[in-house]
């Protein structure tokens, strides 16, 4: 690698203009919606796209839930139109009162934060909490057309992208009928030509729904010219008993610790929720989780997930006691939860969620009432039955054992090459289970944020997370003493393993690649320069001998349409606006951080070895090109700043350059 790759300094932005008040825009209605769709739904992609269908058919739930509405129709038909239809009370048609010359359904579909269920008057509980749903789905829309039978008569109103283009009328008496429907066809000015409803995708969506509520019908039709896969073109979803009736249809007859599963439910008075809940221990399986509230999927679990983890744990470990079963003391919700296949649906009033997509639910309360509402009937389920108690408590157990034996083989296998002595490694490391060094990566990152995506995102297997504090110390300007007594760098060398200078043995390195990952900014490379300096003076066998590596990140995704692409710095931008998009419409996103990267993005794009791009750090094989690198190294970094000086002073114009050329 050149001084010039290692050095390279970001061009200045170019503006052009004036900047007074009337460069700030103030955008109206729905349009900060279709400027910047994924702070609404997460992105412009396929799973994007089918997250305009849950919004509207949450609403269709909303109202079966409140116990307005016993029937939900889903159809999906030639142009991508999705219609979704309830027979509940109709959304409101009357003036609203603070928008004159409105109706309380054109406010609803046309502006942010309106709706019945920011307060408990219209529904106790609901899935629809920011008063964005519908009114998103109207914005990303290039026809959306809504149906209201109310009050025996039937109105109809129109819209497209975001904005009315019809009155509401009434067109006719509707004497039987009550209830809305809301049919739209996404915009291929947001989404591409190319993207459309999976049929298969939203027949699942349907059917989970039903298992969710056991009062309500879900009728589902597709065209049958969109049916490509075994989705049947016709079906009518009802289950009466819920979560119980789908752990079944998932389990399908396979082998489980017990035979029966622990299913119920749990209603608490005065509104204050519901749980209902479906867990079986299968013999042989790598465990599938479903979590919902408020019938909304949450994939990655969140406090009503904890509430059923201390439920099951706390119940496993009492019931452990009752039969004298000592060793069970070390059983952890991880020994319990391994494996099985469970699903937790909760009911609860103005649940918190961690974004608009409501990935992750974030209300405290719920794990009360999860764990309040699981343990007396856990308890009840293990000792009631004896003999079903005391096989899913061995069966716990052997994984307890299995989770006990692979950590003393790895700290067996992890020994210090001098003292034979279990290596005590920083409390920070997140360590991946593989035993062989062969493989495995370290992967430095700066700060908890970034931490934590980056836990969330690896390989559990062979990738291992070491979170830093900001800019560690500058070792080429700092003695042995001040060395020493840094934490950042003690943490650094006890998870590498190997020792440093004279003592450092690569044969005992823990980690196969070491991969430095900071942000794509300034910031992240003046980091990354100072960890170069400290494995360039205390490890330079590890350098020499190849494990060193820079990680990639991007600084910008790009988006036109269903298509994302990511860029590097803004060099790398220019370059993909003119070749891949072609003067087409982009949508930029700057990545403040890795932070900011959800655990997907940077997985993709950083750390899967199959999409990533990495830059190994070697040093010179020649005498005469070694001294040229140390000296630039003490030049840079060493304890004579009259050097950076002199530095700066001699590139500063080739800077200004390069900046003025991008």
């Amino acid at each position: 690698m050149s001084d010039d790759d290692l050095f390279a300094a970001s061009p200045s932005p170019q503006t052009s203009g004036t900047y007074d008040a009337s460069a700030i825009e103030v955008l109206e209605g729905l349009e900060p919606v279709r400027r910047r769709p994924g702070m609404y739904i997460g992105g412009t992609d396929e799973r994007a796209l089918h997250h305009l269908a849950a919004e509207v058919i949450d609403n269709a739930m909303d109202e079966a839930v409140a116990g307005h509405a016993t029937r939900i129709e889903v159809v999906l038909g030639p142009g991508n139109r999705l219609s979704v239809s309830d027979n509940g009370r109709g959304i409101p048609v009357d003036p609203h009162p603070k928008f004159p010359g409105k109706s309380a359904l054109e406010v609803i579909l046309t502006t942010l934060h309106s709706g019945g269920k920011f307060s408990d008057k219209a529904y106790a509980t609901s899935g629809g909490l920011h008063g964005v749903g519908v009114s998103v789905v109207n914005a990303l829309s290039s026809d959306t057309v809504i149906e209201v039978a109310r009050n025996r008569e039937l109105y109809r109103q129109t819209f497209s992208r975001g904005l009315a283009t019809s009155k509401l009328e009434v067109i006719g008496a509707a004497p039987n009928r009550r209830g809305t429907t809301v049919a739209f066809i996404p915009d291929t000015e947001i989404f591409g030509e190319a993207m459309r409803f999976r049929p298969a995708r939203l027949y699942r969506l349907a059917r989970s729904k039903a298992y969710l509520y056991a009062g309500v019908e879900i009728r589902w039709r597709c065209d049958p010219a969109l049916i490509g896969d075994d989705t049947p073109a016709e079906a009518t979803f009802q289950f009466p008993g819920g979560l119980s009736d789908h752990l079944k249809e998932q389990i399908a007859g396979r082998e489980c610790a017990t035979a029966q599963f622990f299913a119920g439910r749990q209603d608490f008075p005065n509104a204050a929720g519901s749980v209902e809940w479906a867990v079986a221990w299968p013999l042989w399986s790598d465990g599938s989780y479903s979590y919902y509230c408020n019938t909304i999927p949450t994939p990655d679990g969140g406090t009503h997930e904890q509430g059923l983890r201390a439920a099951l744990a706390k119940g496993m470990r009492a019931f452990a006691d009752l039969v004298g079963q000592k060793k069970a003391k070390d059983l952890t919700p991880d020994d319990v939860m391994i494996g099985s296949e469970l699903m937790l649906s909760v009911f609860i009033r103005d649940p918190q969620f961690q974004s608009q997509t409501k990935d992750r639910l974030t209300s405290p309360e719920a794990a009360r009432l999860v764990e309040a509402a699981m343990r007396d009937h856990f308890d009840h389920f293990l000792s009631d039955n004896m003999d079903r108690g005391r096989a899913l408590l061995g069966h716990m157990l052997d994984r307890m054992d299995e989770r006990l034996k692979r950590k003393a083989e790895r700290e067996v296998k992890r020994k210090t090459a001098t003292s034979g002595r279990k290596v005590r490694l920083p409390g920070k490391l997140t360590d991946c289970s593989a035993d062989d060094p062969a493989g495995t990566e370290l992967f430095i990152v700066e700060g908890d944020s970034a931490g934590g995506s980056a836990k969330q995102a690896r390989d559990r297997k062979t990738q291992a997370i070491l979170p830093i504090r900001g800019k560690i110390l500058n070792v080429a300007s700092a003695n042995s003493a001040k060395i020493g007594a840094n934490q950042e760098i003690a943490d650094l060398t006890l998870a590498l393993g190997c020792g440093t200078r004279e003592k450092c043995d690569v044969g005992a390195l823990r980690y196969d690649r070491v991969v430095i990952m900071t942000d794509a900014d300034v910031d992240g490379a003046h980091i990354a320069t100072l960890l170069m300096t400290y494995f360039f003076q205390e490890m330079p066998a590890l350098v020499r001998e190849g494990h060193l590596f820079l990680a990639q990140p991007p600084l910008y995704r790009l988006t036109s349409g269903a298509r994302s692409l990511y860029a590097r710095d803004d060099a790398h931008r220019a370059e993909i606006e003119a070749k891949e998009f072609k003067g087409k419409k982009v949508d930029v996103a700057r990545f403040k951080g890795l932070g900011e990267m959800n655990p997907q993005q940077l997985r993709e794009t950083t750390m899967d070895p199959k999409s990533r791009t990495l830059i190994r750090i070697t040093l010179p094989a020649e005498y005469e090109e070694r001294a040229q690198t140390r000296d630039l190294v003490e030049r840079l970094m060493g304890k004579q700043p009259e050097h950076r000086f002199a530095f700066i002073q001699a590139n500063a114009a080739r800077i200004e350059e390069d900046a003025i050329d991008a």
